[in-house]
Formats: C-alpha cells, structure tokens, sequence
C-alpha cells in the first residue's frame, strides 16, 4: 500500500503515520512544501525508532509526485468524498491521498477524481478526524481488502503461552 501526504503540516501527526506505515509495510509519499523538517524531534518522537525502518518518498510538489508514480491508482481520503472508504475495491499496489490538516486535498485535484474520493463517516458537524488516525483507518481497510498479506494475524503473549489458560 502507499500513503500519500500531500503537504502535511504537523510533524507529530507525519511521525506517526511514519510508524504505522512502517507497521504495516507502507511506503509513505511526502508532497512538499512540508510544515517541517524531516529531523524535526517532535517528527522522530512520534516516530519513535521506527523512521530509519520506514520507506518513503519526498516530492517538490503534486506534478513531480504524479511524474515519478505515472498510472498510479489513486484513492483521495477527504471530507467531501462521494464514497466511504469501505466501499471502495482496494488493490495492494493503489496510493491513498489525505491532505493537509488545515485544509485537506485541494479542490483543484479532488474535481478531476470524483469517483476515487472516499470520505470517512462522522456524525454533526465535525469538521474531520485527526490525520493519523484517518491514514489508519482507512490503510487498515485496504489491508483488510488485500488479506492482510505478509503481516501477523495471531498474537502471541510475552511471558506465558495461549495453549496454557
């Protein structure tokens, strides 16, 4: 799977997408301009250990991102999606976009892909989620979709064994 910042602006909330891709084996894409420098402390804080383990991309902007990925499958992750995320076919090589968190993917993008916005559902008028918690529920949803390939499905209890209660 591949996790698309386009223009992230908080270096806690990229540092821990960092680590959930790194989790489950994402490559994370980064469009520029960022809020932040990639050894920004609060950015490797959320991170933790896992950055140096973690494939990723940075791009000068949303044109170089599209010329380096050419025939990308693209999913854009925003409020005003026609679609839910769940009800959309994710394939294992497709790129998922969320936007910046002020402002989300820009207009100009999400008109020329309407079928590919997906939306999380919330209830009132909230505004959206946290962007981290956005890029994991909508990255687990795909892996669901893909069968999880490569990743554990059982766990296991550090001191004691499950076959022994």
């Amino acid at each position: 799977m591949n996790i698309v910042l386009h223009e992230p602006e908080i270096p806690a909330n990229t540092g821990n997408i960092g680590r959930t891709c790194v989790a489950t084996g994402s490559v994370l894409h980064l469009i520029k301009p960022l809020g932040f420098s990639l050894d920004e402390k609060h950015l490797r804080r959320a991170g933790l250990d896992y950055w140096p383990k973690l494939k990723y991309f940075i791009y000068e902007d949303y044109g170089d991102f599209l010329e380096k990925n050419p025939g990308a499958h693209i999913y854009f992750a925003t409020t005003k999606g026609r679609n839910l995320y769940s009800e959309v076919h994710f394939r294992q090589d497709d790129y998922i976009m969320f936007g910046k968190e002020s402002a989300g993917i820009p207009e100009e993008i999400l008109i020329e892909h309407p079928d590919e916005c997906i939306r999380i559902p919330m209830i009132g008028d909230i505004r959206s989620l946290n962007l981290g918690n956005s890029v994991a529920i909508v990255t687990y949803e795909a892996l669901r979709q893909t069968g999880f390939e490569g990743m554990n499905l059982a766990g296991e209890l550090h001191r004691l064994k499950w076959d022994n209660i």
